[in-house]
């Protein structure tokens, strides 16, 4: 549905996106996401006609959007950061004045009223824009994108200015959309990005530096093994039992120290879950277990390892602060991957985190 073949766009001696190439499936919802200047925005006001390119091609749903502009944004519905309101306009006119302006064929009366039901405007559809509440507003603009029930939906930051609850019902709302639209989510809510889409695609600096399926990096995120134990009890014969504890793969001692309580990072066999058999196995030998921490991974914990990973002057800006941060190594070991992966794939489909047997 949507094709972006070796896109450049350079503002004078500023390369913003740099020679990127993905594609985008019909049904597909994707998160595009960056740190801020990494050149999102400007691939997709590519995307939506609103900018040429430098070089390099985009279509949507087979019409180039350089060559065809007018028809391709027949076929996209686009919400920008700041939605395209006219403020003195009620919200019916303003909504009948894009119906218009796209020249729409459906229904106008019935197709509105599906449109404010699901975006939930039904309540303020004759009160003046400028009157209404930031989220109204936001939801008025979500609005206008699905005037034409278009194939493809680009979202910059959906849900900024929405309340909890206004936003879960947008996220529900695209992931409704997903069934029968193309969506591109563009936002700084990770956790957004985990709930809604299928895949995601990183670009910093103007070049992608990451694209995977959203569950491969939820898997990869979930099944992490390494702990760090807090143990009272001699030290070298507590790290004697954890390197030879069967289910242990990796044990070593941190410098963190509480009493005569040692910390450990230990990281346990695939599929095993060495809690509950360390509890016993220290009683047994009365060595009280004073803590235990999951060095889990957030969303956000693997995107700022690739950006750092990405770019080398962020990472060593940064290493001071995060050195001693066990975790950091889990981090950089499933960015890694995903970058090496993707290096490999430019152009092609990706599967960054897994071999074809875990897939089978």
């Amino acid at each position: 549905m949507i094709k972006i073949e070796h896109l450049v766009k350079n503002y004078g001696a500023n390369c913003a996106v740099d020679d990127i190439s993905f594609e985008v499936g019909k049904g597909e919802i994707v998160g595009f996401l960056g740190p801020n200047g990494a050149g999102k925005s400007t691939t997709m006001n590519i995307l939506t006609g609103y900018l040429s390119s430098t070089s390099g091609s985009v279509s949507v749903a087979g019409i180039d959007v350089l060559e065809n502009p007018l028809e391709a944004k027949k076929h996209i519905g686009y919400l920008p950061e700041q939605p395209p309101l006219y403020l003195d306009m009620t919200v019916e006119e303003y909504l009948i004045f894009n119906y218009n302006l796209k020249g729409c064929k459906l229904n106008r009366d019935k197709h509105l009223e599906e449109i404010c039901e699901v975006v939930k405007i039904k309540d303020v559809y004759k009160r003046v824009i400028k009157n209404l509440s930031k989220g109204y507003k936001q939801r008025v603009g979500i609005a206008q994108a699905l005037i034409g029930s278009p194939e493809v939906i680009i979202f910059d930051e959906p849900t900024v200015g929405l309340d909890p609850k206004q936003i879960i019902e947008v996220r529900n709302l695209l992931r409704n959309l997903g069934r029968d639209h193309t969506v591109i989510l563009s936002t700084h809510i990770l956790q957004e990005v985990q709930a809604v889409c299928d895949r995601i695609v990183i670009i910093n600096k103007g070049k992608i530096v990451a694209d995977e399926k959203t569950e491969n990096i939820t898997r990869a995120v979930e099944n992490n093994r390494r702990f760090n134990v807090k143990i009272s009890g001699p030290q070298k014969e507590v790290l004697a039992m954890l390197r030879s504890k069967p289910g242990i793969v990796y044990a070593e001692v941190l410098s963190n120290r509480d009493g005569d309580a040692y910390s450990y990072l230990i990281e346990s066999e695939v599929g095993i879950d060495i809690r509950k058999s360390l509890f016993y196995t220290l009683a047994e030998k009365k060595w009280p277990l004073v803590g235990l921490e999951a060095m889990g991974m957030s969303l956000e914990d693997i995107f700022i390892a690739i950006v750092d990973q990405s770019a080398p002057k962020q990472r060593y800006e940064r290493k001071g602060a995060r050195q001693r941060n066990v975790k950091a190594a889990a981090e950089a070991e499933v960015a890694k991957s995903i970058m090496e992966k993707t290096d490999k794939s430019q152009g092609g489909k990706y599967s960054a985190l897994f071999d074809d047997e875990q897939n089978s």
